[in-house]
């Protein structure tokens, strides 16, 4: 008897192994959302998680390489959310329009010499500029072959973008100087993402890096402005966009 109830245990679990995974398989065969890669033009939003630096160089100035040993930019988060915009050119490619929002957080720390800050202590060794774009980006989207509810894509594209919270019509001052940055920068983008067909959306998960072209940097009269020759921005972002 007992050995008879191992064996009925043993069916059992030999069943719900073969039978779960023909279910699955079922499932993900299934074509979901067919006709949405027809479409002439679709919506969507998409939201995601940024890290951005300034990509700079240091300074040339001897004198001032006299204080100032080196000068560095670290990664810091942000977040953006745009609405997109997507009209069908070909089986295979997609131009897309996203405008949208991007919060910005940069750190730049600052390597004094000894001799400098024995007698400028208040100096700081790391600044944090933070900067809110109003973006328009557009991207050109590569669409690989749809695999049942899978299909991979690469972007490529460029983006303009306003920084609304700006300080640079402030003037700076001695007592307590920022880092002022033009308002205005355009980036060109390339990335990766994955495109998976839900039941009632097409969700996707992309990864993408944003290079500056122009120098944000507005030239004052102190070291924090002065230790750099240029500032471009840098920014990687991940993505989640949900379309329909």
């Amino acid at each position: 008897m007992k050995d008879t109830a191992h064996v009925k245990r043993v069916l059992l679990y030999l069943t719900v192994l073969l039978c779960v995974p023909t279910s699955l398989w079922g499932q993900t065969r299934a074509a979901n959302l067919g006709s949405l890669d027809n479409k002439p033009f679709h919506w969507g939003i998409q939201v995601g998680y940024t890290q951005s630096k300034f990509d700079l160089r240091f300074s040339e100035n001897d004198s001032l390489r006299q204080n100032i040993q080196g000068v560095t930019s670290y990664y810091s988060p942000g977040f953006h959310i745009n609405v997109i915009g997507d009209l069908r050119i070909g089986d295979n490619l997609n131009l897309r329009v996203l405008p949208g929002i991007t919060l910005i957080s940069r750190d730049i720390a600052y390597s004094w010499s000894e001799a400098y800050t024995s007698t400028h202590w208040k100096y700081d060794t790391r600044r944090t500029v933070e900067s809110v774009y109003g973006e328009i980006p557009v991207e050109l989207k590569f669409r690989a072959k749809r695999y049942t509810n899978f299909r991979p894509y690469l972007i490529t594209g460029g983006s303009w973008g306003f920084d609304i919270a700006s300080l640079f019509k402030n003037k700076n001052n001695n007592d307590e100087s920022i880092i002022r940055l033009n308002q205005i920068d355009l980036r060109y983008t390339a990335g990766v993402g994955f495109d998976f067909f839900l039941r009632y959306v097409k969700f996707a998960i992309e990864f993408k890096m944003a290079f500056g072209v122009l120098d944000l940097k507005v030239m004052d009269d102190d070291y924090y402005t002065q230790s750099t020759d240029n500032l471009h921005s840098r920014t990687f972002m991940l993505s989640f966009t949900f379309e329909g």
